[in-house]
Formats: structure tokens, sequence, C-alpha cells
């Protein structure tokens, strides 16, 4: 960020993300906001770290400050445009025009200047390809979800719903902007295979402008702990039985009612099963308020409700500890890029479950770091998820393995350094093959 007199004392980085509740202390859980949230945010700790001064860019509406200090080197600074309503992400590009107008106007108006820009998200990307092109900088483009592979799996899974999808997500608009975005950008950052398999067989991209940096966590802050410690965190949140946890925004995305199906399966064979649906919260939308009445209905009807808790909205304080807390993490997404949540449970010592309809799995051995399951069948899923139970050396080595995977491959700081290395043009390796995710280690087991 720049001083009263102009000059930087430290090099200048603009991160875009125009959608959602982008703050220093964000409202995780509301609409368009969780896990790219996140990464946005502890990235730009960790590039601050290694001396620069990051500005996050996104859109300013409802009572929200112009500024937002998180932290001597990080502040989050909010462009308006479109009114002071919310907006969602699907419709948000119709004003990203003026809001690309007003960026440009505030950043000459103070006198900023940045080093490069990154954005995050399509729509982010229209906005920062206008900002790039006026400041004469490099512009590298993060996905975190593409259009094409969500709109097939989409269409694949529901044939009969193609009509409403286009409605609700607006893929032709986005993928129109996608190819756009992703030819004129200096770079495009991946963060699974499957995208970078995606963006050069689909979208026609050049291998050589495809770069491959994964999601990460913060190992600061998740971690395992020990028997003595984990019995005190349990006694805290109140869990009793073996406890299954997901956690998340409510969307119909996340599979939470096919979770809440497969764990009836797991409650027939596991008698002091419990699952904690950390999900919603007291800010909740329509669409929101109706599909978690529609999962306690569900809940109801299963006949779980003694054993089935909705527990609401968790702090990003008490985050690392109810990962810890539990005895199983699930992530039973129908659609999910990567899955941040999974890889922090996983380094907190967590065994975890995942579904195959998402960018972890690929990183990931079944039976090594994690189990993963049929994104559409409750019986798969419901196996998965009892199996650690009932054979305690599987549990151990997930728990342990888990642990290791996300140490070794999901650091900020790594993530960090490999974006600035791309920007300096040092040399470092391009996108990595399944192979590459194998550790050199053996777990003795």
């Amino acid at each position: 960020m720049a001083d009263k007199n102009g000059s930087d004392k430290y090099p200048n980085i603009a991160l875009v993300s125009t959608h959602g509740y982008v703050a220093a202390d964000p409202p995780l859980g509301a609409a368009d906001t969780g896990g790219q949230v996140v990464y946005i945010l502890e990235l730009a700790k960790k590039l601050a770290q290694l001396g620069f001064s990051v500005d996050i860019y996104t859109r300013r509406f409802e009572d929200q400050p112009e500024i937002d200090e998180v932290d001597e080197r990080v502040r989050v600074v909010r462009i308006p445009c479109g009114g002071k309503e919310f907006i969602p992400k699907e419709y948000l590009y119709k004003h990203l025009l003026e809001w690309s107008e007003n960026a440009l106007r505030y950043m000459r108006e103070h006198d900023l200047h940045y080093t490069f820009i990154n954005s995050h998200y399509w729509d982010a990307g229209y906005a920062g390809l206008r900002l790039a092109e006026a400041l004469h900088i490099p512009h590298l483009h993060t996905p975190h979800s593409i259009g094409l592979w969500k709109k097939r799996t989409m269409e694949t899974d529901y044939p009969d719903k193609k009509e409403q999808f286009e409605k609700d997500f607006n893929f032709t608009e986005r993928i129109k902007h996608e190819n756009k975005i992703y030819r004129a950008c200096d770079s495009v950052i991946a963060t699974t295979p499957i995208q970078v398999d995606m963006l050069v067989e689909d979208y026609g991209i050049r291998e050589d402008r495809v770069y491959m940096i994964p999601p990460g966590y913060d190992d600061n802050r998740f971690y395992p702990v020990s028997g003595a410690t984990r019995k005190m965190l349990r006694e805290n949140f109140g869990f009793k039985g073996k406890t299954v946890l997901a956690l998340g925004r409510l969307a119909t995305n996340k599979g939470y009612d096919l979770l809440i199906q497969a764990f009836s399966v797991m409650a027939e064979r596991i008698p002091d099963a419990e699952l904690q649906l950390a999900v919603g919260g007291t800010d909740m939308d329509e669409l929101e308020t109706k599909i978690l009445n529609e999962l306690k209905a569900l809940v109801k009807e299963l006949g779980l409700e003694d054993k089935v808790h909705f527990s609401g909205y968790v702090s990003d304080e008490d985050l690392p500890d109810i990962y810890r807390a539990a005895d199983m993490f699930v992530l039973s997404s129908r659609y999910e890029p990567f899955g941040m949540t999974a890889i922090e449970a996983m380094a907190s010592g967590t065994p975890t479950v995942v579904t195959t309809n998402g960018g972890l799995y690929r990183a990931i051995s079944f039976g090594r770091h994690a189990l993963f399951a049929d994104s559409f069948d409750k019986y798969d899923l419901g196996i998965m998820m009892m199996k650690p139970f009932k054979h305690q050396r599987l549990y151990n080595r997930l728990a342990r393995m888990g642990a290791h995977k996300a140490r070794s491959l999901f650091t900020w700081t790594g993530i960090a350094q490999q974006l600035i290395s791309l920007v300096e043009g040092r040399p470092m390796r391009q996108s990595l093959q399944d192979s590459d995710w194998a550790e050199p280690w053996n777990d003795g087991d």
C-alpha cells in the first residue's frame, strides 16, 4: 500500500475477488462466501510475510466500509457498483464494467501501483483483465471452479433439470467469459489436475500457460493434538459418541441430504454414531432457510432426531478445535472445485471421507490419506464412513497419513512462494501428473 508521499515501502500486489463478503473477519457461510474467501485472505497474509503489501479488491455493498484492515500489510478495498444490494456471483458480470472503472479511478486517485494482479473466479477475471490492460501489468487468473466442468457434471447427473441449471448458474455467459479470460491473461493457475486437463483439452489453452498451484491451509492453526487435549475439546463441544462432522455453506451442491442418508446407513451399524452438521446460522437468506428446513425434515423422516445435530455457524476461532474434536470429517459435495475444509480436517489429524466429484480425491491415495465415495450413492458413502470405526488400524493410518499429506503439499507458505516464482519468471514445474502426488516415505503399516 502506498504511503502519504506516494512511495511504496514494499512492492504491492492486487488480489481481485469481486463477489461475496470479503473482509478481515468474513461471515463464512454467507451467500457466495466460503473457501475462496479463506483462500484469498490466507494467500494475502503469506504474500505479506514474503515482503509484499497486498490490497484485496472486492465489491462494496450494503453498509460495508470502504477499507478493512486485515493486518499491517494487507487490507480489503471495497469498490461500489450496481447499487447497495447483494448481487449473486452468476449475474454480477453485468455490473463489472462499472466496477472496473471505479477501481481504476480509485487506484489513480491514490497513486497506487502494483507488481501484478491475481484475479479469482470468472467474475473477478473479467474485471482483472480490464485493470491489467489499463495498468500495463501482468494478470494471473485463478478460476477456482470451471464452468464447463460444472455444467457437464450437473447436466449428466440431472438431465431433466438442464434448463433450470442454465437459469440458475448462467452457464452460457460464464463459459463465454471464461474463454476470453483464459486466453487474454498471462497465466492461468489451476488448483487440481482435473482443472489442468480441462483448461488444455476443452478450453484450448496452451500447456505452457497453465500452472497448477493447489489451495492450502494454515499449518500454524491446523495440526493434530494429544489424546488428552482431544478429550477436553470433545467435552467442550458436547461430543459424546463417534462424532462425524460436516461444515460449510448451505447450498445444494454440498450434498448434506446425501450425507444424512449415508449416515442412516452407518448408524444402523455404529449405534453410538452422531452427526454434527455445522451449517446455516443466524443470517440466512430464503434459499438457505429452505435447504435447512428440508434437511431437518429428512432427519425427522429417517428417525434420526437424536443422532443428527444442527449446530449452526462455527466461528473461525473455534474451527481448528472442532476438527480435532470430531472423530471423522466428511466432505459430501456433489460438485466441489477442491475442498479446503477436507484439507484442514486432514491436517488436524481427523480421518476424512470425500466424494469423487471434487478436485481433492485425485490428490489422495484411497485408504492411506483419506477415503472417497460416489457422490450420488448413499450406501457407498455410508460404508466408507463406517469402515474406519470398524477397523482401528485403518482409522489410525488415516489420522496419521492424512496429516502427513496435508503438510507435504498444502501449506500457504509454499503456495505463496510458487505464485511469486511464477510472476518473477523463475523455473518451476508445470502441471502435476497424478503420480506427482505420491510421497517418498513408507508409512510402516
